[in-house]
Order: structure tokens, then sequence, then C-alpha cells
């Protein structure tokens, strides 16, 4: 790396690596979550209802926004990758898209702008979804459908989102790991 982006000493290099580190660990658990924990195909489409998009919620609300942008970027497409690679180009916009709402900047993750932002997740995926199903497929008919299961998958993934920052909060998970100096 150069030095004009990672300092060779001091406090902005250790909170870049730490960044570095938490989104490289982020990127694993959204694989994961999406690919193989709670993975339920859904039609014949190729795509799938999972609960990846609540590590990617947490990544929103823990990091940086381009961090959190690479995070929801690699742990999405790594996922699909291994699981329908048709949906990889789509769910890498997607997943970055949906990072956007959220806010990294209060001490606490679940926050009323953060539970709203994964209201306005569900609209950005269902919605980016289907259109990206127009594009592979040529229908438009698919849109219930499409907005039918990314309820199910954002619904399922806010509640987890929810749960997941609740028991963080309770513990200050964000001040003592991500912004302890």
């Amino acid at each position: 790396m150069t030095t004009s982006t990672m300092p060779r000493t001091g406090a902005k290099r250790g909170a870049k690596l730490k960044y570095l580190t938490i989104t490289g660990l982020m990127a694993a658990m959204i694989t994961i979550m999406t690919a193989y924990i709670c993975h339920i195909p859904t039609g014949i489409n190729g795509g799938y209802i999972h609960f990846g998009d609540s590590i990617i919620y947490l990544a929103a609300a823990l990091l940086p926004t381009p961090y959190a942008l690479a995070a929801a970027a690699i742990g999405g497409g790594l996922a699909d990758l291994l699981t329908a690679p048709m949906w990889a180009p789509a769910t890498i916009v997607i997943k970055m898209l949906i990072t956007i709402p959220f806010t990294n900047k209060s001490a606490k993750i679940v926050t009323p702008r953060n539970v709203t932002a994964s209201v306005i997740a569900y609209f950005i995926s269902g919605f980016s979804y289907f259109l990206a199903e127009y594009l592979l497929f040529g229908t438009w008919t698919a849109l219930v459908a499409s907005m039918s299961g990314s309820l199910i998958q954002s619904g399922g993934s806010a509640v987890f989102f929810i749960i997941f920052g609740l028991a963080l909060d309770n513990i200050h998970a964000k001040s003592k790991f991500i912004n302890a100096a």
C-alpha cells in the first residue's frame, strides 16, 4: 500500500486497520448468512430468501460508509457466486445501495434512523431485484413475486438486525470495539 492510502504510524493507521479487519469479518459473515444459514430457495428464477441482509444492516450501522459498501458488495457478491451466479452483478450493486440509508454516526446501533433505513432497504431491494429480473428474464409480470419475496427477506433481516443490534447496544459493543481508540 502507498503512504497515501495507509499511514505508516499513529492512530489513523490503527483506525483504518481496524475498519479493514471488521469489513473483512462482516463480508465473511454476510457470505455465510446469505449462502448457507437459513438459505431458502424460492421459485424458478434462482432467487432465495436469506438473512444475510441483517449483517449488511449491522455493517452499515457500525462502519463508515465506504467500508460498509465494501462489506455488502463483497459478502453478497461472493454468496451469489457460490449459489446463484447469474445474480452476482445485480447483487453487488443492490447490496451496496441498501447500506446507504443507514448511519454509523450514533453511539448506538439501533436508532430511529436505522430502523427506518431497514424499511427503505426493503423498497430498494425489492424494486432493484425486480429490475434485475426484468433484465435477466424479460418479463414485467414478476413485480408482485419480487416484492413479496423481498418483503419476507428484508422483513426477517430487519427483525434480526434489531435483535442483534439491541443485544450489541446492551453491551456497548460499538463504543468498545468500533469507536475505541
